[in-house]
């Protein structure tokens, strides 16, 4: 009886494994699939000379993005990832950020790119998309919106040698059921064809914007104090675990330094809007935060080692350990609510404006990337119906 038993567990376990296609080419998956939704996105983004105007938009609607994502009811998990790209002869050809829940770290890395390089038509496209769709780690569940965005003016070479075409890599894209949407900025004659062939054979979309594209930015009277909030939210954070988990989680803290310095207060926002939702849990906390663990999870303090404690917390005894812990959970919860509440006044002043402006909402980046996941999405049941997020 006891060998039946374990025979039928065995086998559960492997059809189980099979069907969520855990552990195959040497990745690792949860063999219990989670029931939240999930998003994950690429952006393959032309970073040559003529693409100035789309950086700094870019570097401003990122945020956007991820909080247009977390506008679904449930909220899903967000993964983004990056490949900025140029042409062989330049700086460099590809830089690749991987798909991760750590935005901040995407986010430092595109707002370290500048335009330059290019200058004669054609650039390796081929190779960025290659690398988007093949050197990414995707998730292996079904369920997943795995969607790439394609971002340039000009078409990829054809004439390079040991170069992987894009028609090979959209049909593995398609087989691998990841979308690529095509965003022409500008408007080469030569480049309209290719982008539409590369959404058609991708079961994507193709649109086209003007080479700055075309986004909504404006800066409101509600940035600069939500920014300040945003630093004060950060300072709840109470990392603790291994030596090494530690030093990832002070990088963690350097690169929110480095967006405060660098970023415009309405990016800077448009974060903390980010990190005080559902989906921006994993940004904002990483994997093991203190004041989350011990107030929302249930974890014993008598379960954590001292020494995996931060230095200021193992000399305190165990009452004002979770004094503080408290304080700081009372302090987030308060600070949270302010961000909510400025972050619906600034949607609703952007809103207005745009309004105001005639046709400027229906042909922004903004909406028209938010209609393209709208409709996307809605194959792996995540319902979007808010718009996109200013």
């Amino acid at each position: 009886m006891k060998t039946k038993k374990i025979l039928s567990l065995t086998l559960m376990l492997f059809f189980s494994v099979s069907a969520s296609g855990a552990f195959a080419s040497g990745e690792t998956a949860s063999i219990i699939q989670s029931e939240q939704p999930a998003v994950e996105v690429m952006f393959v983004l032309d970073t040559t000379g003529s693409m100035g105007g789309l950086i700094a938009a870019a570097k401003e609607k990122i945020w956007s993005i991820a909080n247009t994502l977390s506008s679904a009811d449930p909220a899903p998990e967000i993964k983004m990832g990056l490949v900025g790209y140029r042409d062989r002869g330049d700086q460099y050809v590809t830089v690749f950020t991987p798909l991760s829940d750590d935005l901040d770290t995407v986010y430092s890395n595109l707002m370290k790119f500048k335009a330059g390089g290019g200058g004669d038509g054609p650039e390796s496209v081929n190779q960025a998309l290659h690398e988007a769709v093949i050197r990414t780690v995707w998730s292996r569940n079904a369920s997943v919106y795995r969607v790439i965005f394609l971002v340039g003016d000009a078409r990829p070479h054809m004439d390079y040698d040991n170069d992987i075409k894009y028609r090979e890599t959209c049909r593995k894209a398609a087989d691998k059921n990841i979308i690529i949407n095509t965003i022409q900025c500008g408007n080469m004659q030569a480049t309209r064809p290719v982008w539409q062939e590369i959404a058609k054979i991708a079961f994507g979309e193709y649109f086209q914007v003007a080479q700055a594209g075309s986004a909504v930015l404006y800066d409101t009277p509600y940035d600069k104090e939500i920014a300040q909030l945003s630093r004060k939210l950060d300072n709840t954070r109470i990392f603790y675990g291994s030596a090494d988990y530690m030093r990832e989680m002070e990088s963690r803290k350097d690169k929110a330094d480095e967006i405060y310095e660098a970023a415009a207060p309405s990016a800077v926002a448009k974060r903390a809007i980010f990190n005080s939702k559902a989906s921006g849990e994993k940004n904002f906390l990483g994997k093991k935060e203190l004041v989350l663990d011990v107030e929302t999870k249930g974890v014993s303090l008598d379960e954590i080692k001292k020494e995996e404690l931060p230095g200021a917390l193992q000399e305190m005894d165990s009452d004002e350990i979770k004094n503080h812990i408290k304080e700081q959970s009372l302090l987030r919860k308060a600070l949270q609510a302010k961000i909510d509440g400025l972050a619906k006044k600034r949607q609703a002043h952007i809103e207005n404006l745009v309004k105001n402006e005639a046709g400027k909402g229906v042909e922004s980046l903004d909406t028209k990337i938010y209609n393209c996941i709208k409709t996307q999405a809605a194959d792996k049941k995540i319902v979007y119906t808010d718009g996109p997020a200013y």
